[in-house]
């Protein structure tokens, strides 16, 4: 693809090379579930349950064990990341996260191991936006402990072309 001269049929032939690759992406937690983080993740929330002190986490909390963090990187063949490469080229330099969707199979426990497949699922654009002209993009991770499914997200962002000030 070339740099700003991309047209929304390259960006779109992108979108769907990057959508047929499936959940290409796959990352393994560096940690097991433990209580001193779902501790500290109920303090900073300011949340309390006797149940998340003893050997639970809360559902929310599916997302914290494979966040890559400080140090770390996304697989390369993140699809989320991949996608967002191809418009920051075509010109579309911001981001702005638009919404989180999350559904729970069940409840962590203490000593789960968990792994998280992404795949890009949709691309919907060029829209006219209050931030700008920008395209949607929504991935789909998925979260595992072994081959039992235990949580899912869509995540949308806003991949946009800042308007230009008055």
């Amino acid at each position: 693809m070339s740099g700003t001269g991309s047209t929304h049929d390259e960006i779109m032939a992108e979108a769907e090379r990057i959508k047929a690759l499936g959940e290409a992406s796959e990352s393994q937690a560096p940690y097991e579930v433990n209580q001193p983080t779902i501790g500290t993740w109920l303090d900073a929330m300011g949340y309390d349950n006797e149940r998340f002190r003893t050997g639970e986490a809360p559902p929310s909390m599916a997302q914290v064990w494979t966040m890559p963090g400080l140090g770390r990187r996304r697989p390369d063949d993140d699809p989320l990341s991949r996608m967002m490469e191809v418009l920051t080229a075509a010109g579309y330099t911001a981001v702005l996260g638009t919404n989180c969707e999350q559904s729970y199979e069940r409840y962590l426990r203490v000593g789960d191991q968990l792994r998280v497949t992404t795949a890009l699922d949709s691309v919907a654009g060029p829209k006219q936006t209050a931030m700008g002209e920008g395209y949607f993009v929504t991935s789909r991770n998925t979260w595992y402990v072994g081959d039992e499914k235990v949580a899912t997200m869509l995540f949308r962002v806003l991949k946009f072309i800042p308007k230009e000030k008055a």
